[in-house]
């Protein structure tokens, strides 16, 4: 319908071939990239899927899917697991708590709060998760030496920069109700915050350490690849001399550990809701 035609006081039709060219130059960019990346890279297709490549395959697999049951291979795995689960705890632990302490100056509590240092401990949070934990964990071992202390501060640091902006969101998204409600009776902000923000934040609190934890168990894992202790470090070596029977029970005692913790993660969701 042109606007010659359409009815008075109707509101005007926009042309949609506009957008459909903008659309069409869009995709048609994102096909040359991928013409161009294909173009580009070495890709050796031919030898990918020769036939000596499909024997390596299976041989490979093979001894992937045949885990390796030696009592005493099984003990340094289960001595292992224990120190990678030691370290992703203790790490959390120390992140939550230091992540806590620094979300509190991150958050604007109320409108009138200054939050004067809001802006510069953010900056913190930033830059500490902004650096890899496979990069604290260098930087560790130069401080602390080899072994799982050096792992378990790489997962504190990181970890501290993740809580301390989801605690920090979560204090600025409380319900302003009970804190205004004592805040107007002059209660000091510390108070406040015990007796109603805290109250009412801790599930959420509890939810994000809990999910960090979890994935702190797979980082501690590969920690052990620059030498931060616990399943990593027996991965490592033993993908470096490509013992996939080792490697595989490795590879199952690290699903074991990720799915207990997220059962715990789930029961105490569920007996927080109750």
């Amino acid at each position: 319908m042109s606007l010659a035609t359409q009815p008075p006081g109707a509101a005007p039709v926009t042309d949609p071939r506009p957008w459909f060219g903008s659309a069409t130059w869009v995709l048609l960019g994102i096909v040359i990239l991928i013409v161009a990346s294909f173009w580009s890279l070495d890709l050796k297709w031919a030898q990918f899927f020769s036939l000596d490549a499909a024997r390596k395959m299976g041989k490979f697999l093979a001894e992937l899917t045949s885990p390796q049951w030696d009592l005493v291979f099984v003990r340094k795995v289960v001595v292992a697991s224990l120190e990678t689960i030691a370290m992703s705890a203790l790490g959390t632990l120390l992140a939550a708590l230091a992540g806590l302490l620094l979300a509190l100056p991150a958050s604007r509590t109320h409108p009138d709060d200054p939050a004067t240092w809001r802006a510069p401990t953010r900056l913190i949070l930033n830059a500490l998760r902004s650096i890899p934990e496979l990069v604290w964990a260098a930087l560790m071992i130069i401080a602390a030496g080899l072994g799982p202390f050096a792992g378990t501060l790489a997962l504190a640091l990181h970890t501290t920069g993740v809580l301390g902006r989801l605690f920090a969101e979560a204090i600025e998204n409380t319900p302003p109700g009970p804190g205004f409600a004592l805040r107007v009776r002059g209660v000091s902000e510390t108070r406040i915050f015990c007796y109603a923000t805290l109250v009412q934040i801790l599930p959420q609190l509890l939810s994000y350490t809990l999910y960090r934890w979890e994935n702190n168990i797979r980082a501690a894992a590969v920690l052990g690849v620059v030498g931060g202790g616990g399943l990593g470090q027996l991965l490592a070596f033993h993908m470096g001399l490509f013992h996939m029977r080792e490697t595989s029970t490795l590879l199952i005692a690290m699903l074991v550990l990720v799915a207990l913790v997220d059962l715990l993660s789930y029961l105490s969701r569920r007996a927080l809701q109750r």
